[in-house]
């Protein structure tokens, strides 16, 4: 089983996807860390992101370490502004589009896999067995990565966030190459007034009856 998750910032797409891998015992890839992790990189080697260029940001993901993935600093502000420039870079998105891919052929279990991003279900797996595209009402969403930056210790006020994230909700869904949108075979889920475990069953039972 196939499934792709898409959604905006903050709407809790990640959160879905670890916990249904969990539930259902499949492979997890969250391909936004992919972008993260070569925003992190370019950050690390002193790159502006004003005036980054193709060539940098293709060799970034050429010499990728995976094990940025993991690093906690890809969850800061200035490397998702980075990341939403990166992945608007059409060279950058083909880079890294055949390791999403084959990390769904080949998942490391052999079972299936889950991918969350923003334009899995549209470009990466189209052809996906399930599809989810995960939102939310702008002004909770910046709430909730309110919080979570604070909780990581991280110094951030409620506007900043909220005008950062319309600045990135602009970039993503109006870009030339994969925008994001839900496929036209998604399910979409909004997010704004269901906790993390409501939208975990009411995915879950529109998987079953896919499924059945």
């Amino acid at each position: 089983m196939i499934i792709a998750i898409d959604g905006s910032a903050a709407s809790g797409k990640g959160t879905l996807a670890k916990q249904l891998a969990k539930h259902l015992g499949l492979a997890h890839l969250d391909t936004g860390g992919l972008y993260r992790a070569v925003a992190l990189q370019l950050l690390n080697a002193g790159q502006d992101p004003k005036n980054i260029t193709e060539k940098q940001c293709v060799d970034s993901c050429l010499q990728l370490d995976l094990d940025l993935t993991q690093s906690p600093l890809i969850r800061s502000d200035n490397v998702a502004e980075m990341a939403s420039i990166v992945a608007a870079i059409p060279a950058v998105r083909a880079a890294l589009l055949n390791l999403q891919r084959q990390f769904a052929a080949q998942p490391p279990h052999g079972s299936g896999a889950i991918l969350d991003g923003r334009d899995i279900g549209t470009v990466v797996l189209p052809h996906a067995d399930i599809k989810f595209f995960i939102d939310a009402d702008i002004d909770i969403r910046a709430e909730r990565r309110t919080k979570e930056l604070i909780q990581a210790g991280q110094s951030v006020m409620f506007r900043d966030v909220l005008s950062e994230m319309q600045e990135r909700d602009n970039r993503d869904r109006s870009r030339t190459v994969a925008p994001l949108r839900p496929a036209d075979d998604a399910i979409t889920i909004d997010t704004s007034k269901m906790d993390a475990d409501a939208v975990l069953a009411l995915a879950q039972s529109h998987i079953a009856a896919l499924s059945g």
